[in-house]
């Protein structure tokens, strides 16, 4: 991508990790795809996304700014993170991810509201992180890229399932992915150009708070969804995701 400008490249591979939400919605609305294997693929997803944040961003951030912005920055993400969801979550979007059990369109005023903050929430910080990966001016991470395509998939396909047996119409389940998946080309922009002037210990606090906040929407939305109908396997097929993504990192390395 000679020629181009970093903030519009940065623009871009965030557009095309946020795409792959909408990959996701499109086989999930689509598609009869089984419980079972939507949780398979989502336990995938949730080793893939463990194995990025401990290699790519915890690593990252702990090497340019040291171990106090990172620690720093991760506890304070998580407890963000959990903070806002909590509050999401008693609104009507606790199982914003899953493709059962999700509110009916008629139940609750607010849950479709609270429903696509919640997916808002959920895409943001990992988009920054791509953006964040090509301040040290050798181009993006495309373990980070790689590693939060393959992650969203299973979010929008399990979501958008759970909002097809809600009674959501095409229109909202393609309008929120389509504009989640806007919104982490706009966070991915904005982690380049916003934080290009500052110093290490600022980035790395920031990357450690991305990371913070994907490790606790893991827990809190990914892992619930895998564990429920795969209980036997899923901690085998999340370590398959870690695995899959750890080769990524060394063979980018």
């Amino acid at each position: 991508m000679d020629g181009i400008p970093v903030w519009l490249q940065a623009g871009w591979w965030g557009l095309v990790a946020g795409g792959a939400l909408l990959v996701g919605a499109a086989v999930g609305y689509r598609l009869e795809v089984p419980q079972r294997l939507i949780a398979a693929i989502m336990a995938f997803g949730s080793g893939v996304l463990i194995s990025a944040l401990s290699f790519e961003l915890m690593e990252h951030a702990y090497h340019t700014g040291g171990f106090a912005s990172t620690a720093a920055g991760f506890l304070g993400g998580a407890a963000v993170y959990t903070a806002a969801n909590w509050w999401l979550s008693h609104r009507g979007a606790r199982h914003r991810k899953r493709s059962a059990g999700q509110p009916k369109a008629a139940d609750k005023g607010d849950a479709g509201m609270a429903i696509a903050v919640g997916a808002l929430l959920d895409g943001i910080p990992e988009s920054i992180v791509i953006g964040l990966s090509m301040l040290g001016g050798k181009g993006v991470s495309l373990v980070a890229v790689a590693a939060i395509f393959l992650s969203n998939i299973p979010e929008g396909l399990s979501s958008a399932a759970g909002m097809k047996k809600a009674g959501r119409s095409p229109r909202y389940i393609f309008g929120i992915w389509g504009g989640i998946a806007l919104a982490s080309s706009l966070a991915s922009l904005a982690g380049y150009t916003v934080f290009r002037h500052f110093p290490p210990q600022v980035v790395a606090a920031t990357t450690a708070v991305a990371a913070g906040a994907v490790l606790a929407m893991i827990v809190d939305t990914m892992i619930p969804e895998a564990f429920e109908e795969t209980r036997d396997f899923s901690g085998l097929i999340t370590v398959a995701g870690f695995l899959a993504a750890f080769a990524l990192s060394k063979l980018g390395g």
